[in-house]
């Protein structure tokens, strides 16, 4: 059976004179993930727990209406420019460019319009093992957002039989450009609504991080977590220094920052496991991109119109954005985000889903 288009009232909408959908895909095992076309975002993700009780994991908005105001960027996919880039200006080839600015003196996020308030065209599809999937497609014209070049983008969600999402990332362009896409998808393992995610457990595969200024941009250095609250190479719960005397805490009022993950090429590889023992819910995270960026949901204050007469109250959620690093194009030792006219941009992540051991 092809992923069913759920006929939700709050998700039908006719946004540029596009047709904005709800999609539904689902697994031989009972889980089921909600996406929307608009901003290719992730509305929910239905698990088992350890009592074998169905539990949404992500947290998400009541309607297409409240999706279109939201500025925390709920289960979107974030670009052409993941992440901030220091005062809204690179240059590729001694030419500048200068970006939508939205956050500071920053671009964050691909800027004002970003890919998360586009519609994209939606082909749902099964795989050749029987796996639903949707692929979402995007034409960022050039200039969009003060971006060079026709970037053609793709993204492919498929929940599979093992129990992962995986998240597969495509694009082309025609003209020298920089690129960094991620997915902001919020996750609170007990469920979405049920609290605070500082008692979840986190181990990230990172020796290194990379610091910011006040207004969160890298400052280029590179510093080992060693000995610091930045260290989850084994496990911490997140709330345990989260409050901790430490400059980068207190500047970002909690996580919100790039680890570097302990790889040396962009094999698919292990970046990060959480879990919870309330739920007994577990995350392990697999990606190509060389960074994650961890954050807490620092900024959720519990007004938005959630899903189901939810609240998203502070750290209420977390994300585990696997991405290139913030401001990449103005920091020569950080990896190349150019995308060059006769390269293909791709990036894999895989969210896969069982119970804590």
């Amino acid at each position: 059976m092809i992923s069913k288009i759920l006929a939700n009232v709050n998700f039908t909408k006719l946004i540029d004179e596009k047709e904005v959908l709800l999609f539904d895909l689902k697994n031989k095992n009972g889980f089921h993930c909600q996406i929307t076309n608009f901003g290719a975002r992730i509305v929910s993700l239905i698990v088992p727990n350890k009592f074998n009780k169905l539990v949404d994991v992500v947290l998400g908005l009541e309607s297409i209406e409240d999706y279109q105001k939201d500025d925390k960027y709920f289960g979107a996919i974030t670009g052409r420019y993941a992440n901030r880039i220091a005062n809204g200006k690179f240059a590729i080839d001694g030419k500048e460019y200068s970006l939508k600015i939205n956050n500071g003196p920053n671009s964050l996020h691909g800027g004002q319009d970003g890919f998360d308030k586009v519609v994209w065209f939606a082909k749902p599809f099964i795989n050749e093992i029987d796996e639903e999937a949707i692929e979402l497609s995007y034409l960022s014209k050039d200039g969009e957002e003060g971006f060079p070049g026709n970037l053609k983008v793709k993204v492919i969600y498929t929940l599979t039989n093992s129990n992962e999402l995986t998240i597969s990332y495509w694009a082309k362009t025609d003209a020298k450009t920089v690129i960094n896409l991620t997915n902001h998808t919020y996750f609170n393992l007990k469920g979405a609504g049920e609290g605070s995610i500082e008692s979840h457990d986190l181990v990230l595969n990172a020796d290194f991080f990379t610091p910011t200024d006040s207004t969160m941009i890298p400052t280029g250095e590179i510093i080992s977590v060693k000995n610091t609250p930045m260290d989850f190479n084994s496990i911490h719960k997140i709330g345990t220094r989260i409050k901790d005397d430490y400059l980068a805490l207190t500047q970002a009022n909690g996580y919100d920052h790039n680890w570097i993950l302990n790889k040396e090429k962009s094999d698919l590889s292990w970046a990060a496991t959480a879990s919870d023992d309330v739920s007994g819910i577990e995350l392990k995270v697999y990606t190509t991109a060389p960074g994650v960026q961890f954050y807490t949901g620092n900024f959720l204050d519990g007004l938005c119109k959630a899903k189901e007469s939810q609240q998203y109250h502070f750290r209420s959620g977390f994300c585990l954005e696997t991405q290139h690093f913030a401001n990449s194009p103005n920091q020569e030792n950080f990896p190349s985000t150019i995308l060059d006219v006769d390269d293909t941009y791709t990036q894999s992540t895989i969210f896969k889903f069982g119970l804590k051991n």
